[in-house]
């Protein structure tokens, strides 16, 4: 069978076509592989430094993790039939044995799926990784989420500028209304907003960290009159219902999971005024594509992660009561937004290396690395939904077209 990608073995042998190199730096690599075969098995290996990649990793991992012809997801018998070549030639080269141990920073959560104690360890697993890690890699805003790009010459900091702008413009904040942020970051937009829209912003966050440096941002802006950031679960928000003038939640909705969508939902209509505005940016999949994002991202990154098609997202919202007014696809936005991530962190790398470790670096290039790659290839996408809760005589109180486009 051909070798999708050339390899180079630990005994200095290669074989396969021109371009990136897969090296196998021992047989501990080949066992992963042999124990959980496919995505896991290679994440594993690089992760731990079991392989590289030589040249283009984004090509080397477009070529390794391309599926055979004919084997469709679940096919395990197939599949099966498929490693017996492979095993045979682990065997001989001695590389078969007992499983080696998982990566240390291989996610480890505990208890029922998206109860709050393990929701919570899921967020601390990923964002609470180092402030310092994410002042090293993110923009002056600290807007963990894509950016909005309206000329090929901007840079990072101006096309989140413009983002955190165009959400405020499609919310129509105007001076003394108020918003709620629901998985608020580091603060990005309840700070914009309270800046340049003059709204009291209310944001809420699973993760402490993310927490302590908002409020120190709030302090250090003078704008703890206007901007309040709380550690707490979004079922557990204790705000009046109808209190807010409008709600965001960016890029937030993908933690909560299939089964506690509607609970989600319902909270962000329970918390609007009638005629209040939901800015909603989630990330979406293709049909065919894993809920979480596939196995190395649901293993290292974003535990109990569930993403669906964009179609299901406005049904939940429609079922919930929301009237769907637009749907905007920013799916290149992405790219683009993980790109300038991606150069941002090769240039910093060594710097990443001592801040978080060997081990924690090379997840996060195989990460935005591999996460480029799922939205170039349209198996991944991030809408901008807007919603508004209706009042009793069903008036939405949106104005005539999209003024924020304007």
């Amino acid at each position: 069978m051909e070798l999708p990608v050339r390899i180079r073995a630990w005994d200095g042998s290669e074989a396969g076509p021109e371009g990136p190199v897969l090296v196998i730096r021992s047989r501990r690599a080949l066992r992963r592989l042999v124990w959980a075969p496919g995505e896991l098995g290679l994440a594993r290996a690089y992760v731990t430094g079991d392989f590289d990649v030589e040249g283009d990793l984004a090509q080397g991992l477009r070529q390794a993790w391309r599926r055979p012809d004919g084997v469709a997801p679940g096919a395990r018998s197939r599949t099966v039939r498929r490693l017996a070549p492979g095993l045979r030639l682990a065997a001989r080269l001695g590389a078969l044995g007992p499983p080696p141990p998982p990566p240390r920073t291989e996610a480890r959560l505990t208890g029922r799926r998206h109860s709050t104690r393990r929701d919570r360890a899921a967020i601390a697993h990923h964002y609470d990784l180092s402030n310092g890690f994410y002042r090293l890699l993110l923009d002056g805003h600290m807007a963990y989420s894509s950016a909005y790009f309206t000329d090929d010459r901007q840079t990072l900091q101006e096309a989140q500028t413009a983002k955190l702008d165009l959400i405020c413009r499609k919310l129509g904040l105007a001076e003394g209304m108020r918003l709620l942020d629901v998985g608020c970051g580091w603060g990005s937009l309840v700070l914009f907003a309270a800046e340049h829209y003059g709204v009291h912003a209310t944001g809420i966050t699973l993760s402490a960290r993310q927490r302590d440096f908002a409020v120190a941002r709030v302090a250090d802006r003078g704008l703890g009159d206007r901007v309040s950031v709380v550690l707490q679960d979004y079922r557990e928000f204790a705000g009046t219902p109808e209190s807010f003038d409008a709600v965001a939640s960016v890029e937030m909705g993908e933690h909560v999971g299939e089964e506690h969508y509607r609970t989600y939902t319902a909270m962000l209509y329970r918390s609007l005024k009638p005629t209040g505005r939901l800015l909603l940016q989630q990330m979406s999949r293709r049909a065919d594509a894993a809920p979480g994002g596939g196995a190395f991202i649901e293993s290292y990154i974003a535990p109990d992660m569930h993403m669906r098609p964009v179609g299901e997202t406005l049904n939940h919202l429609q079922d919930t009561g929301f009237e769907v007014r637009d749907v905007e696809a920013m799916r290149e936005h992405y790219v683009r937004t993980v790109t300038c991530w991606i150069e941002t962190f090769e240039r910093r790398y060594e710097q990443f290396v001592a801040l978080a470790g060997e081990e924690v670096a090379r997840v996060w290039r195989l990460y935005l690395v591999g996460g480029r790659l799922a939205f170039e290839q349209g198996r991944m996408g991030v809408d901008q939904i807007l919603a508004v809760k209706p009042d009793a005589r069903g008036d939405a109180g949106m104005p005539w077209g999209r003024p924020w486009s304007m």
